[in-house]
């Protein structure tokens, strides 16, 4: 999808479709006021007949026989959710229609704490998102209207970057849904591996590495191990390096969970809605998103990203409940449940890549517990850290980025739960406070460190039904992070 912008009246749209909203009290915009004119007061009279209304996200289409199709959508109040809400609605309207091409201006349409650039920045994303569909892996495609080819929106030339930016956004999740939706037979670590590569095959700036399961043993990452050992597949430890900023400035670290299928190991998860465990590996499409975003921006910042891959896979040489196996930082763990396999991966990716990379700060991202799914839903992810900063820098990304994270405990006094008999640490702490003592589990690898933990257990992905797929988050939140260290 191509995106043009330049500044003319909207009458003057020679594309084949309109994109006009209305205010929550049914009144027009600017540009929907222009085309009304044009019409001799078409549009006022549908408002007046309650045939168009301003409820957020309610949208109509009108064909016309001489010009135009005119796809008209409700803003609501025209708060952030509710101006979010209107354009992925516009954006879904367009994609549903016969048209390929479109004209938009946002001229009239204000939220409060939001710049034009943050409006033309969510138009773009939920634009540029029209264009994902999974669909590679069925025989026979359904037949479709042509993809929407390109889309003029009609603003001064300093729209241009906050366009850009969202469109590099809405690509970013594009790569991690595609990823979180391919099948795990395809989507194996190995499989990781060679995206990465082939993302840093087209960057200058960009470097990628991969570790293979002898270089992990060298290096002592007996927890890795231990998870990956149980599958036919070969665990990956990858290591995307962008080198955008000053040379000797610390890079910010991005650690993506990537179990590419969670049977639970030999603590086998029930049978019924098994199928979904291959998106278990949405932190790690996750950092892969983010990467392809930040190098499609060309931003100036030095980021990496690392991914954990891993199949954890029930065999007769897979851990067992009751193993101890010893961290490449020289912590001992105790294996009290083989579901409790991504914080066991994630322990050896935090160390290699502190040990590594001296970073500024980092970010573990990872699809970790039920028990954050429970409390927080599909609206939240979860967020942990002790650091005051990286708590506010998150949260501000979320903020702008509309990709809700909420703050859980991580007090000290968690920690007591993850006491062993045997070991210096078990890997899990019991029925309470789950989501918590894995953050606690993890923090035990990351002291000294500017550390936060996102849970996306509830998030990275839409269960059952018609929407059933990755949902693309936290890319967003994750794009807008790393741009605030640009």
């Amino acid at each position: 999808m191509e995106f043009l912008v330049n500044q003319k009246s909207i009458t003057e749209s020679q594309n084949n479709a309109i994109l006009l909203f209305v205010a929550e009290d049914n009144s027009l915009f600017q540009p929907g006021k222009d085309i009304d004119e044009k019409l001799n007061g078409f549009l006022s009279k549908l408002l007046e007949s309650k045939d168009l209304s301003g409820k957020a996200g309610e949208t109509h289409t009108i064909p016309q026989a001489d010009g135009p199709r005119l796809i008209v959508t409700g803003v609501g109040k025209a708060n952030e959710k509710d101006v979010i809400k209107a354009f992925n609605a516009s954006a879904a309207a367009l994609k549903a229609s016969p048209s390929y091409n479109a004209s938009v201006s946002l001229e009239g349409i204000k939220v409060n704490g939001r710049d034009a650039a943050w409006l033309h920045e969510q138009l773009a994303i939920a634009l540029q998102g029209t264009v994902y569909k999974f669909d590679e892996c069925k025989s026979k495609k359904e037949e479709k209207k042509p993809s929407i080819e390109g889309i003029e929106i009609l603003a001064g030339k300093e729209m241009k970057t906050a366009v850009s930016f969202g469109q590099a956004v809405a690509r970013g999740m594009m790569t991690a849904k595609r990823l979180g939706d391919l099948p795990a037979n395809v989507a194996t670590p190995s499989y990781l591996a060679e995206q990465a590569q082939q993302l840093a095959a087209g960057h200058d700036r960009l470097d990628t590495q991969v570790l293979d399961e002898d270089k992990m043993e060298e290096l002592g990452m007996g927890s890795f191990l231990s998870v990956s050992k149980g599958s036919i597949e070969p665990g990956k430890l990858i290591c995307m390096e962008y080198k955008g900023g000053k040379e000797g400035d610390a890079p910010h670290v991005l650690v993506g969970k990537g179990i590419t299928f969670d049977t639970g190991g030999i603590s086998l998860k029930p049978g019924a809605g098994m199928d979904e465990m291959k998106y278990d590996m949405c932190g790690a499409a996750s950092v892969l998103g983010t990467m392809a975003a930040i190098v499609e921006l060309n931003l100036p910042v030095n980021f990496i990203g690392v991914i954990a891959a891993a199949e954890n896979m029930p065999a007769g040489h897979a851990s067992k409940p009751g193993d101890i196996v010893t961290a490449m930082n020289g912590t001992t763990i105790e294996i009290l449940n083989t579901d409790a396999e991504g914080r066991l991966v994630l322990c050896d990716a935090l160390t290699y890549a502190i040990e590594t990379y001296k970073p500024a700060s980092i970010v573990d991202i990872a699809t970790l517990t039920g028990a954050c799914m429970m409390a927080l839903g599909n609206v939240n992810s979860g967020l942990f850290t002790q650091d005051e900063e990286m708590a506010h820098d998150l949260q501000m990304a979320s903020d702008v980025s509309q990709d809700a994270v909420w703050r859980l405990p991580l007090q000290d006094e968690y920690q007591e739960l993850l006491d062993s008999n045997f070991a210096d640490i078990a890997n899990i702490g019991g029925r309470l406070a789950g989501a918590t003592t894995a953050a606690c589990f993890l923090s035990r690898f990351t002291e000294g460190q500017k550390w936060a933990h996102l849970d996306i257990a509830g998030t990275a992905w839409h269960s059952g039904g018609k929407n059933k797929g990755a949902s693309g988050r936290p890319v967003p939140l994750l794009v807008n992070y790393i741009a605030s260290k640009a």
